[in-house]
């Protein structure tokens, strides 16, 4: 009994410190659909990271809970604690399973999308959705084409590239400290050269399986909050049912 109670009392400040950690992994999703969210034809794909925002909310008044019962035992207290313990447990194994399941599927999806918005940039200059939605991504990626940057002298259908009778790629593909390129490929120095499509799997499978990994632990260690709970509550003896 002491041993549960000291345990509940620990599991109770931990559990802040993971919702601090699951309010994390859950902005980095949202964020991510947020400014991705073109290349991702699911619109759903933020769905974990809203589950791991409630998680986090939900876990600061489970922690004060369980750091009230392990000092003093409170039938209501308790029955709440399960409540919470068991809509935690259930959010944690949608969110988990939602981020790896968005993990596979989108892989494939990406590439395709990536493919299509290449073949559809019609310039540097151009106002279009599409190529706008190309030159934000190689930007704040710093890379160029899906797989690298001859993408652009193959898949292209336009002969924007071949401009001046030069090869060229878009502008957005040059380094920030060449103020002065124009991405032509004669100065294949001043231009970011790995494809996009890598660093995009990258980033969407660190920040799912961060996710995926919280929920896993945080729903380990509710478990063993739950444990803790019924082995307190097993000491003190049922008055009624008011508690439910």
């Amino acid at each position: 009994r002491v041993f549960a109670r000291f345990l509940l009392w620990l599991l109770g400040f931990i559990f802040w410190g993971a919702a601090a950690a699951l309010a994390f992994g859950g902005v980095l999703v949202i964020l991510m659909y947020k400014n991705y969210g073109y290349l991702f034809p699911e619109s759903f794909l933020s769905l974990p990271g809203w589950l791991a925002v409630v998680v986090a909310l939900i876990l600061v008044p489970t922690g004060v809970l369980a750091v009230s019962i392990s000092a003093k035992s409170s039938r209501y207290q308790q029955g709440a604690l399960m409540y919470l313990l068991l809509v935690l447990l259930c959010l944690d194994v949608s969110s988990a399973v939602l981020a790896q399941f968005y993990t596979v599927r989108l892989t494939y999806e990406m590439k395709s999308t990536m493919g299509y918005l290449v073949n559809q940039y019609n310039g540097t200059h151009s106002q279009g959705a599409n190529s706008r939605a190309v030159d934000v991504v190689q930007r704040e990626l710093q890379c160029c084409g899906v797989q690298n940057y001859t993408d652009w002298l193959k898949a292209t259908a336009t002969s924007w590239h071949l401009y001046g009778g030069k090869a060229r790629v878009p502008e957005s593909c040059c380094k920030e400290k060449y103020p002065h390129c124009r991405g032509d490929l004669v100065h294949l120095e001043q231009l970011f050269q790995e494809g996009c499509l890598k660093k995009l799997e990258d980033w969407l499978n660190f920040v799912m399986l961060y996710v995926f990994w919280c929920c896993i632990v945080v729903g380990i260690l509710e478990l063993l909050a739950g444990v803790s709970n019924c082995i307190l509550m097993k000491y003190q003896p049922f008055h009624d049912l008011r508690f439910l």
